[in-house]
């Protein structure tokens, strides 16, 4: 069954989203996106604690615990996860799953020891990739602030062999922007592809979405600004409550046509997938 994930970047207290993982913009309380989601019938969430190095991890725990005393699907957590005893405070506090990326790149044993430690289900590997200036997909850590020296299809190889439960791939040129899916990275680890994975990063509309999940392999789709956009221009959403202070309202309020993005409803989007074929979760 093909799973339909929110994916929700933090930073600080708030739920962010920019463009090409940069141009951080406030939309508003994450644990009330993540019940809206949940609402809807989404199939798991993603918390992202993009800036995890700059803020106190404390508040970023309270918000796992909080969102998952309120929501009944999986809850996959990373940024900033170094050690083992980051695991097991996430994972204590109500996650049900950690993405590890940048501690991975750095040392990819890592993957080993997490995965000895707390079971592979519970260990997924975050990628984060764009080409560089020969056109070849390298891996960036830090939300995409730093190259490495690995290649996409050599860490995607490499990170299975290394037991991880599951792989998310993000690209970062498509990130935010909603004209599809980038299907050259698909393309490009798709015969290696052995274990359940999901792809990140450029879904504008129904058709899309459709388009990557028909692939066998995808067991899902990670959705950003098509879901938080789309809620923010339903009728019934609430600038005052759920954007608060600290979110442009103006912005946000009458910003209509400068978003790429069709208006999404989870349960509809499922419905439109069940006919088309796939297998969805309704």
């Amino acid at each position: 069954m093909k799973r339909i994930i929110s994916k929700l970047d933090i930073k600080g207290p708030n739920l962010v989203k920019g463009v090409n993982l940069e141009g951080l913009r406030v939309l508003g309380e994450p644990s009330l996106f993540a019940k809206k989601y949940f609402n809807q019938m989404i199939d798991e969430i993603i918390y992202h604690d993009c800036v995890a190095s700059l803020y106190d991890r404390k508040s970023f725990l309270e918000l796992i615990k909080k969102t998952s005393s309120n929501i009944f699907i999986p809850i996959s957590v990373g940024g900033g996860i170094k050690s083992l005893k980051d695991i097991e405070k996430v994972l204590s506090s109500g996650a049900d799953k950690v993405f590890i990326n940048s501690a991975a790149i750095k040392k990819p044993k890592f993957l080993i020891e997490a995965t000895k430690r707390f079971g592979s289900s519970n260990i997924c590997l975050s990628i984060e990739t764009i080409k560089n200036h020969n056109n070849e997909f390298i891996c960036l850590s830090n939300y995409g602030r730093e190259f490495s020296n690995k290649k996409l299809f050599d860490w995607f190889c490499e990170a299975q062999q290394l037991g991880v439960g599951e792989v998310v791939v993000t690209s970062i040129s498509r990130d935010g922007m909603g004209n599809g899916f980038d299907e050259e990275i698909l393309e490009l680890i798709y015969d290696k592809i052995n274990i359940p994975f999901v792809i990140h990063g450029g879904a504008g509309n129904e058709r899309q979405i459709f388009d990557i999940l028909k692939h066998d392999k995808v067991s899902g789709v990670a959705l950003s600004s098509v879901l938080h956009y789309s809620l923010i221009r339903a009728k019934d959403f609430n600038f005052e409550k759920d954007i608060k202070e600290e979110g442009n309202i103006n912005f946000l309020k009458n910003s209509e046509d400068t978003f790429n993005f069709k208006k999404i409803n989870i349960i509809s989007l499922k419905k439109y997938l069940k006919k088309k074929g796939i297998d969805v979760r309704l």
